[in-house]
């Protein structure tokens, strides 16, 4: 028999107090979905109607529909409403609000009010370690969850926090355990589960990081970044209708989003996309699985691993190597190199092939000989180093493209006709080439 749906309405409108206990029974009904969500829209603007219409005690009611804001996702919204709430439970989600609008020092300020105000000093201390992180001060950040020590047997925010220090020192796999302890203590932890949804995004494991971020989407508040993320990857997987449910709940939470905007209006296009027939040539269909991205298949976490630190992108990037040059990657033994054989013979295609058959698959980008050693290790560079979008990334790990100096091969045009590649994401990288003072082909 399911659980009874918690009444928001009643929760928020019709009792008088507003506390800690009332924060987690909203979560809860939040989590139990459905209409739940609808409710508290409701809820909202009934209270809004009550706060116009001077009824009840306002200070209250800008607590409630403060609160009821923070987890509807309107930050904005959310900190003019609590800047009037005159509690420490007020000033401490207040401090959230500023963190989640990138306000650092004024979150800073409303969380030491919720503090002297008598909200506990250690949850508040974990969001601090937030602010410092989001400040670049890992020392501080560090320093100070030290001092709560006494929380790691059941605080999954204190792990969050873990986590966070742990990245920032670059200690990749002690941050997936402590984000993964996380989400064990608090399966609705939204900020866990983001990150590991997001550092499974960066390894190539589109499903787990699907299946992370619609999870992130059943507690509120939901994060943009979620939405953005996995309406990506519902591209990328072919998913074009849910992608552009995903952008429209992005536009709907902020009309003014322009890139939301024109990626709603390509996964609407890749809807009814079709194929001419000329495409469907011999030679173009082969140069289509070439150009197929090794992560689009199933392979270990090692062999995934090593083929990208061998900058290995695509199967035809396979038929360029040697099977001696794959063994000689560390980490890379006969196991992994069965995989990849099992892969290619799925598709036609040999290891080597390139090289034994002189087949036409060449490198996009050769340095010319007249430049600097200097000019040739920038052109050399990982195109990691962009820092671009998650969308921006994709497009270039689906074209193969592994350094700034194969992307500099490209010109706009072989860029825009990538899939899920549109002109917000090629103005992003023409931004990001222009600091390394290089620009795309023909520009």
């Amino acid at each position: 028999m399911s659980e009874p749906l918690i009444d928001l309405k009643a929760l928020l409108v019709e009792h008088e107090d507003c506390d800690a206990g009332t924060v987690q029974k909203l979560r809860n009904g939040l989590a139990q979905g459905g209409t739940q969500l609808r409710s508290l829209r409701e809820a909202a603007e009934q209270l809004q109607k009550k706060i116009d219409a001077g009824q009840g005690a306002k200070a209250k009611l800008h607590l409630k529909l403060g609160i009821a804001y923070y987890f509807l996702g309107y930050m904005e919204r959310a900190v003019d409403n609590l800047q009037h709430a005159e509690t420490a439970l007020g000033s401490f989600y207040l401090g959230k609000a500023l963190a989640a609008r990138h306000k650092p020092e004024e979150a800073m300020k409303a969380f030491d009010k919720a503090e002297k105000a008598g909200y506990t000093a250690s949850q508040v201390n974990l969001q601090r370690v937030g602010l410092h992180l989001k400040q670049g001060d890992a020392t501080k950040a560090k320093h100070l969850l030290e001092k709560h020590k006494d929380l790691e047997s059941h605080s999954s925010e204190y792990h969050f926090q873990t986590a966070g220090v742990a990245r920032a020192e670059g200690h990749q796999a002690a941050a997936i355990k402590s984000l993964e302890r996380a989400v064990e203590l608090d399966p609705s932890h939204t900020g866990a589960l983001f990150q590991l949804g997001y550092l499974n995004d960066l390894a190539g494991n589109d499903d787990e990081a699907i299946g992370l971020y619609e999870r992130c989407l059943k507690y509120p508040p939901i994060s943009i970044g979620a939405v953005n993320n996995l309406g990506i990857l519902y591209e990328d997987t072919g998913k074009y209708d849910k992608a552009a449910e995903c952008y429209g709940r992005m536009l709907k939470a902020d009309p003014n989003d322009e890139r939301a905007r024109l990626f709603l209006k390509d996964a609407q296009a890749g809807q009814t996309m079709y194929y001419h027939s000329d495409d469907d040539t011999p030679s173009s269909k082969f140069a289509q699985v070439l150009d197929l991205n090794v992560t689009d298949f199933e392979l270990s976490v090692r062999a995934r691993n090593c083929l990208k630190k061998m900058n290995i992108r695509t199967l035809g990037d396979l038929t360029r190597v040697t099977e001696a040059q794959l063994l000689a990657s560390k980490n890379f033994g006969e196991t992994s190199l069965d995989e990849v054989h099992d892969l290619m013979k799925s598709k036609g295609l040999r290891v080597g092939q390139s090289i034994n058959e002189g087949l036409p698959y060449e490198p996009r980008y050769r340095p010319q000989q007249q430049l600097s050693p200097e000019e040739q290790a920038v052109l050399g560079k990982p195109v990691s180093e962009l820092n671009l979008s998650v969308r921006a990334r994709k497009c270039m790990s689906r074209l193969g493209i592994g350094t700034l100096g194969e992307l500099c091969q490209r010109t706009a045009d072989e860029l825009l006709e990538a899939k899920n590649f549109g002109v917000t994401s090629l103005t992003e990288v023409r931004e990001k080439l222009v600091t390394y003072g290089l620009k795309l082909r023909g520009d």
